[in-house]
């Protein structure tokens, strides 16, 4: 009896505690990946974020036509 407690404690740290350790990598490794719904979700965003910025760049340059200096006030 005293015997077994070493050797599964032995067991313990060197099969289980890996195997814990691969086990939990593997699962983090394939929740990872973006799914199809999340690719779409990214495109969209990355096309609003395009006319956003399209938007803004004529917003300045009618601000710009309008008064010249106003970029060095702010």
């Amino acid at each position: 009896m005293d015997g077994i407690i070493p050797i599964l404690a032995i067991a313990c740290i060197f099969i289980g505690l890996p195997w814990l350790i691969l086990h939990y990598v593997t699962q983090w490794k394939r929740g990872a990946n973006l799914t199809r719904e999340d690719e779409n979700l990214l495109d969209e965003l990355h096309d609003m974020a395009r006319l956003l910025e399209d938007r803004v760049e004529t917003i300045e340059r009618i601000m710009t036509a309008d008064d010249p200096s106003w970029k060095s006030r702010g």
